[in-house]
């Protein structure tokens, strides 16, 4: 699909705005990085191919040099703000040992303002313009009687909006103080993604998950939402904003779980709710031996971590 690299686009549900870097849909705003716009635009690019590691590494990492884990880090957090379930796909599929594919639909997004641009002025049945009439001094005294009248109304009307706009602005402030209620140190963990091939450890990034809200918990001041309010969402098709939203944390802590040989993969990734913004972000490669202090190892990492970004 040609297009210029600010071209808004329709991906499935969401109303994408590369130039300004927001997505959008029924309402809800999200923004993302410039890194996670350019995965999407250059995966919505190809919709329907598979779109290799390596071939994401030149597009949207180019003159960078990172390792394969930042192409599934960033997929994942992708999917996350667009509400996607890896394993029942509706915008970004996984291709074992290949790479990703967009399974959404995808289309320039047009402005719904139409361009009516028919003649001002009216022409006769035989293609010749028609001839305006000259007002008679009579009729212009009317047509500013009728302006005069116009002005007065509009003028009532703005008064009127006015007003009620300073009356409301007098509640605001009750409004704005439910918006800022939630506590500034809070945080919800969703539940960690098992992208090990075959999907076979996901038991792992349960106890994974349930590690970290166990030693968030334990930090003082920290508001964390309980296991089983972060795992009512396992598998749902919710953003990161709308979780956060409905558990009244500010922060999201999310991440995937990868094995290899003998070997486990941890990604984790701080995220304010507001902005979708990373805050801060982590890979942790520990061997295979015993999963239980592999748990505990690196979620004591990470609360050390968490720890420091929130006191920064």
């Amino acid at each position: 699909m040609e297009r210029t690299a600010n071209t808004k686009l329709r991906v499935g549900d969401w109303f994408v705005n590369p130039g300004c870097g927001e997505i959008s849909r029924d309402g809800q705003t999200s923004r993302l990085d410039a890194r996670a716009m350019r995965l999407l635009v250059c995966l919505a690019d190809r919709a329907g191919e598979v779109v290799s590691i390596d071939d994401l590494l030149d597009q949207v990492w180019s003159g960078v040099t990172v390792s394969q884990d930042s192409v599934y880090q960033a997929v994942t957090s992708l999917r996350r703000v667009l509400g996607d379930d890896p394993k029942e796909p509706r915008y970004i599929a996984t291709v074992p040992r290949l790479g990703y594919r967009m399974v959404a639909a995808v289309s320039p997004s047009l402005d719904d303002s139409s361009d009516h641009r028919e003649a001002a002025q009216t022409s006769s049945p035989a293609g010749n313009p028609a001839q305006v009439p000259v007002p008679t001094s009579g009729a212009r005294a009317r047509l500013a009687l009728l302006l005069a009248a116009t002005a007065i109304a509009l003028i009532a009307v703005v008064t009127g909006l006015l007003w009620r706009g300073a009356k409301l602005a007098s509640n605001r402030p009750s409004i704005a103080s439910a918006a800022t209620s939630q506590p500034p140190k809070s945080i919800a963990v969703l539940p960690f993604l098992d992208l090990t091939e075959g999907m076979k450890e996901e038991e792992f990034a349960d106890g994974m998950t349930e590690e970290l809200i166990d030693k968030f918990s334990k930090i003082p001041g920290l508001r964390v939402p309980p296991p089983t309010s972060s795992f009512y969402f396992k598998n749902k098709k919710v953003s990161v904003a709308d979780f956060a939203k409905t558990l009244g944390v500010v922060y999201v802590l999310d991440g995937s779980v990868r094995k290899s040989g003998g070997r486990v993969r941890v990604a984790a990734r701080l995220m304010r709710a507001d902005t979708a913004y990373v805050i801060w972000s982590e890979t942790y490669d520990r061997p295979w031996s015993d999963i239980v202090m592999v748990q505990d190892d690196i979620a004591g990492e990470v609360t050390k971590a968490l720890t420091t970004s929130l006191t920064r």
